[in-house]
C-alpha cells in the first residue's frame, strides 16, 4: 500500500526450536491495534474514506442509542480480500474457484485467527457485506425463480483488516486495525500502526464534533415521521412501478390464503417489487443520507461495491453471535403505522399488541427460529425472554421476538448461517415449502432483499440484519420491496395497505410517486 513502511520478514524456520515456537503461539494470539479518536459524525468518516481508499466500502449505522440493539456504528474500507458469489461460480479477488460459498467463506475465515481484545466494540475485523436471499438455493432444493436474470451477487464480502469503530452509548471512537493478512508478527504490527496513521490522517479532515449522549432516542418518539427533502431542483416526483398491480397482489394474498387453508404451509412472506430509475443529479450515497434522516433505524447500512449498492434501514437483527457462543435472533411480525399524535400512537400499538392474528404469525416464525437454531446450538439451551414486545419505529411500529440460544461446541457462524438462512421472518412456515410457494408467485428474484447484512469477525463473532426497507441499486436503477407473512385469516386489502406502510419511508426519501394503475386498480 503506498505511504505503508515495509516490515522485516522473519523465517521462523531459521530460528532456534524455543525462538519458533513461540512466535508461532503469537501468530495463533493475534490481536487488534486500536487508536482512540475524538468522536466524529460516522457518515461524515465514512465519506471520507470511502473517497480516499479504493474498492468496496460498507457503513454499519446504528442510528440508535439503544444498547440492545443500536449501540455500534462501523465505517469499514478497503479490503485485502474480496469475496463473490454469482449464482454459479465463486470469485476470490476475481479470480474463479471451485466450492460451496459458505465453505469458501470459513475458509478465508480460518486463515485469520484472531482473538477480540476488550474494551472495543465486538466487531475487530473479518468479513462484512452482504448474503442475497437467493442464496438459499445453494442450501435447499428450490425451484428457480420465474425470472432467471440475476442484478446482483449472492453473496460479496470484503475482508476487511481496518475499521472505525463508534460506540454510541459511551460516545467513544476507535480506528482499529489488525495488520491481518500478515502472518509475521513484526510485519502484522506494522501493518496496523501504518493503517491506523493512514486512516487518522484522512479523518483530521473530518472536524471532531459532541459525543452522541445526549441524543434522544427515536424509537421512543412519537408523532409524525421526520421530513425528508429531496434534492433541490427537482421538479416531479420520481415514477415508481410495482411489479403487481393492485388485483394482481390480491390475488397472490389469496393464492397463499389458498395453500394455507389446504395444509401446504402455515405462514408465508409475500411481497412486491417497486421499481424506478436515480434521477440525474442525484447519488446513492445522497438517497441513503435522506432515508436515515426518515426512518432511523438500528440496522442501518450502506455497502458500496460500485454498481452494485445496498442501502438499509433495516429495523431486525437476524443473527448475532458473541466470541463466547451466544446466540440471538429477533424476528419481526406484526406491523402498524405511527400515529401522527401521541394518543392515536398508543391506540394504534395497542390494536398491534391485541391482535391474535399478529401474535399468531409472531409466534409461527418463533417456533420457526427455534427449530432452526436447536441445529446448531446446545441441547435444551434454545430459549425465548421475549414474545411480541412492541418495538416503535419512524414509520411504523411492530411486534419483536427474541431467541437466545449457546453453540454446540465445534460449531462456528458459518455453521450458524446454514442452519438458519434465509430468516424464517421473511420466508414462512415451514421455511422449505414457503419458499417453493415464493419462487412461484413473486415474479422477480428477491435478489439482497430478504437476504443478510452481516459482518464474520476473525475471531468468530458475527452480527447480522435482514435486509428489509431498503434500497437495492444497480447503476441508476434501484428497487425496494415490501410485503408482509400471510396466514389463514389475513385480509388481502390490509395486506397490500401494510405493504405500502412498510414502503412509505423509502418512496419519501426518492421522493417517489407509485404510478396509479398500481395503487388502485
Amino acid at each position: 500500500m503506498p505511504g505503508e513502511v515495509a516490515a522485516p520478514r522473519i523465517d521462523i524456520t531459521q530460528l532456534p526450536p524455543e525462538a519458533a515456537a513461540l512466535i508461532a503461539r503469537l501468530q495463533q494470539q493475534v490481536q487488534a491495534q486500536a487508536r482512540e479518536i475524538a468522536w466524529r459524525d460516522p457518515a461524515a468518516c465514512y465519506a471520507a474514506l470511502a473517497a480516499a481508499l479504493p474498492g468496496p466500502s460498507a457503513f454499519l449505522d446504528s442510528a440508535l442509542v439503544e444498547p440492545r440493539l443500536g449501540r455500534y456504528s462501523y465505517v469499514a474500507v478497503d479490503p485485502f480480500r474480496q469475496l463473490r458469489f454469482d449464482g454459479r461460480r465463486a470469485f476470490v479477488d476475481g479470480q474463479p474457484v471451485a466450492g460451496d460459498p459458505f465453505a469458501i467463506l470459513r475458509a478465508e475465515l480460518a486463515r485469520h485467527p484472531m482473538v477480540g481484545r476488550a474494551g472495543l466494540p465486538p466487531f475487530q475485523g473479518g468479513a462484512l457485506g452482504w448474503l442475497s436471499y437467493d442464496l438459499g438455493q445453494q442450501l435447499e432444493q428450490l425451484p428457480d425463480p420465474r425470472d432467471p436474470s440475476r442484478r446482483f451477487d449472492d453473496l460479496a464480502l470484503g475482508l476487511y483488516d481496518g475499521l472505525v469503530a463508534f460506540d454510541h452509548v459511551l460516545g467513544r471512537a476507535w480506528i482499529v486495525a489488525s495488520g491481518l493478512p500478515e502472518a509475521e508478527p513484526l510485519a502484522r504490527a506494522a501493518r496496523a500502526r501504518a493503517r491506523i496513521a493512514r486512516f487518522a490522517r484522512i479523518l483530521d479532515a473530518v472536524p471532531p464534533e459532541p459525543g452522541p449522549g445526549a441524543t434522544p432516542d427515536p424509537v421512543a418518539l412519537t408523532g409524525p415521521p421526520a421530513a425528508v427533502v429531496p434534492p433541490s431542483g427537482r421538479v416531479a416526483p420520481v415514477r415508481v412501478r410495482s411489479n403487481f398491480s393492485r388485483p394482481a397482489y390480491l390475488a397472490g394474498v389469496q393464492r397463499v390464503i389458498d395453500y394455507i387453508l389446504a395444509g401446504d404451509i402455515f405462514q408465508a412472506n409475500f411481497t412486491q417489487r417497486f421499481s424506478a430509475e436515480l434521477p440525474a443529479g442525484d447519488s446513492a450515497w445522497a438517497l441513503y443520507r435522506r432515508l436515515r434522516v426518515g426512518n432511523p433505524a438500528p440496522f442501518a447500512a450502506f455497502l458500496d461495491w460500485g454498481e452494485q449498492v445496498i442501502a438499509s434501514a433495516s429495523p431486525e437483527r437476524f443473527l448475532r453471535l458473541r466470541a463466547g457462543g451466544e446466540v440471538e435472533t429477533r424476528p419481526i411480525k406484526g406491523t402498524r403505522p405511527r400515529g401522527a399524535t401521541p394518543a392515536e400512537d398508543a391506540a394504534l400499538g395497542r390494536a398491534l399488541l391485541a391482535s391474535e392474528k399478529d401474535r399468531a404469525e409472531n409466534v409461527m416464525i418463533v417456533d420457526l427460529l427455534r427449530n432452526d437454531l436447536s441445529r446448531v446450538c446446545r441441547p435444551h439451551s434454545v430459549v425465548t425472554p421475549e414474545i411480541c414486545a412492541l418495538e416503535r419505529y419512524a414509520t411504523v411500529q411492530h411486534l419483536v421476538s427474541a431467541v437466545e440460544g449457546r453453540l454446540e461446541a465445534g460449531r462456528d457462524a458459518v455453521d450458524l448461517l446454514r442452519a438458519s438462512f434465509p430468516g424464517g421472518s421473511i420466508t414462512g412456515a415451514p421455511k422449505i415449502r414457503a419458499m417453493q410457494i415464493i419462487a412461484e408467485l413473486e415474479p422477480t428474484r428477491r435478489g439482497p432483499y430478504c437476504g443478510s447484512v452481516a459482518w464474520l469477525g476473525f475471531d468468530g463473532a458475527m452480527d447480522s440484519s435482514i435486509i428489509i426497507r431498503s434500497f437495492c441499486i444497480r447503476g441508476r436503477q434501484l428497487s425496494f420491496q415490501a410485503g408482509g407473512g400471510i396466514v389463514a385469516d389475513s385480509e388481502p386489502a390490509a395486506e397490500h395497505a401494510e405493504s405500502l406502510d412498510k414502503a412509505a419511508a423509502l418512496l419519501r426519501a426518492l421522493g417517489g410517486r407509485l404510478e396509479e394503475d398500481d395503487v388502485s386498480c
